[in-house]
């Protein structure tokens, strides 16, 4: 049979207790909701929704082809020039998700002949771009910028370092200065995703790379999304103009993708207004997150110390996480459950994102309902 190898898969996941399966939620939960990506809390807020509302209104409900061809807007034009001064960058380029954003980025800037240096923690899209990439990969420990010069020094030509800002899956920052002397000691490009890091990390949100004092620097290139802190969809590529120049010209997923829908791109644009004007909210986030684990590691919980907006707290198994995330979701609260092959060091874990917007006592009321449903 064609795919009786797909049950066996199946069968071998089930045994494994990695399972997964779509839930759709609806429209006004009651959860608390502490799983999603939506750090500042702006993905309903009245002022990005109504942007998304208007853009679709005067452009449509699509972008109607490439960004080549008829994908590109006036908005998505506006959007790229307040991203990039945002970030304190020369250029940027749109893309219609950061997973797209990420694959153009590591591919068109690994040719033929050159070495990328990838972190073992690294997300998957950063992966899957190494994989593609026509350079080759060597992959170093996790936020260790010895063993990045190490690799470095074993290769002479082209050469890039890819790593996440912030890891999505125990919320730990990288060594951001620390990687980009590395790379300047051998001449090394550094590609950044800032994922998790734009709208909580850095002055007013800017994100790590602001942060770290790599913000414009000619040898920098940053990835970011717009569907974690702007509370939209996409995702860009941020760096030296000729480096956005070059992608424009070589990506794949920019050249043969559908450009971003207008509606995405207006609720991202008004997300990043409102961010400028209210930069406070950065801040709330990272202290709501510092709280939760101060919260968690008091009622003797495995919470690993946030460097962002990400609390991770460790489950002793692949079953006893999916049973704990449930339990949760029956008590009222919504809370992420990361498992193999997702954690690329087989931990299993309960994953909290901070929002700004989590009063007082929907802090106290997560803190009580994990501790009530540990395993």
């Amino acid at each position: 049979m064609a795919f009786g190898w797909i049950d066996e898969e199946a069968d071998r996941r089930r045994r494994a207790g990695l399972v997964r399966t779509l839930r759709p939620r609806p429209a006004d939960s009651p959860l608390l909701d502490l799983a999603s990506n939506d750090y500042l809390g702006l993905a309903r807020h009245p002022e990005v929704t109504e942007g998304a509302a208007r853009a679709a209104r005067t452009w449509g409900g699509g972008a109607t082809g490439s960004r080549l061809v008829t994908g590109t807007t006036a908005l998505h034009a506006e959007l790229e020039r307040e991203l990039a001064d945002f970030c304190g960058f020369e250029a940027a380029l749109v893309f219609s998700s950061g997973y797209a954003a990420n694959l153009a980025a590591v591919t068109a800037l690994a040719p033929h002949g050159s070495l990328i240096v990838s972190d073992a923690g690294n997300h998957a899209s950063l992966i899957d771009g190494c994989r593609l990439a026509r350079g080759a990969t060597q992959v170093v420990g996790h936020a260790d910028p010895d063993a990045v010069g190490k690799a470095l020094r074993t290769h002479e030509g082209p050469a890039v370092v890819v790593s996440d800002t912030v890891f999505s899956v125990d919320g730990d920052a990288a060594p951001l200065a620390a990687l980009a002397e590395a790379c300047r000691k051998r001449g090394a490009a550094l590609v950044v995703d800032d994922a998790h890091g734009l709208g909580v990390l850095g002055d007013a949100g800017r994100g790590a790379p602001h942060s770290a004092g790599l913000a414009g620097a000619d040898d920098v290139v940053v990835t970011v999304t717009l569907s974690k802190s702007l509370g939209s969809q996409g995702g860009a590529v941020l760096g030296p103009s000729r480096v956005i120049d070059h992608l424009l010209n070589t990506a794949r997923t920019f050249i043969f993708d559908t450009g971003l829908a207008p509606a995405a791109a207006g609720a991202a644009l008004a997300a990043l207004r409102l961010l400028r004007r209210e930069p406070e909210r950065a801040q709330r986030a990272r202290a709501v997150a510092a709280e939760l684990h101060t919260r968690l590691t008091a009622a003797g919980l495995q919470a690993v110390r946030p460097d962002a907006a990400v609390v991770s707290v460790r489950a002793p198994s692949p079953e006893a996480a999916v049973g704990w995330a449930a339990d949760c979701r029956t008590a009222g609260l919504a809370v992420g459950c990361f498992r193999p092959p997702s954690v690329p060091d087989g931990i299993s874990r309960l994953r909290l994102t901070a929002r700004a917007d989590l009063s007082a006592g929907q802090i106290e009321r997560a803190v009580r309902v994990i501790g009530e449903t540990r395993p």
